[in-house]
């Protein structure tokens, strides 16, 4: 069983040339999560689909003020709503849970000295290496 993924519309996750597109780690791990704890039948997919498409409509009618949009925020979201939904964790597990994944220091999962280059996060200023702690969008706007 494979989850039924929306090709387009509200729900449809980001392609380019028809491959999912993940910006971050983070993203595919989500989606990583959602499709197998559908796989083992924890929830079902039209309930997955209406929370997403429910978090999608509820930010577009009231965006938050400096937060850009995001496809897997929303997935993220959508998934932990299913989940306390049905009981399976309670929202107050999956805040401790976020707070604690939270603190952990960037790439600590991902050893810096390894073979393969990366390329600049979005929004890097220039001359500064994507493995740099300050590579990112937070990096651009603090004063040099």
């Amino acid at each position: 069983m494979t989850a039924p993924l929306d090709a387009e519309g509200p729900a449809a996750p980001p392609r380019s040339n028809g491959e999912l597109v993940f910006a971050e780690p983070w993203e595919s791990r989500a989606f990583g999560m959602a499709v197998t704890l559908y796989e083992a039948g924890v929830f079902t997919w039209p309930g997955f689909r209406a929370a997403l498409i429910a978090r999608i409509a509820a930010w577009e009618t009231a965006p938050a003020q400096g937060e850009p949009w995001n496809y897997y925020q929303h997935w993220l979201g959508a998934l932990e709503d299913v989940l306390a939904g049905q009981g399976t964790v309670s929202a107050d597990e999956v805040t401790a849970r976020g707070r604690t994944l939270a603190r952990r220091p960037s790439g600590h999962d991902h050893p810096k000295d390894h073979a393969h280059p990366h390329p600049p996060r979005p929004g890097t200023p220039p001359g500064i290496p994507a493995s740099h702690p300050g590579a990112g969008p937070a990096a651009a706007a603090q004063p040099r």
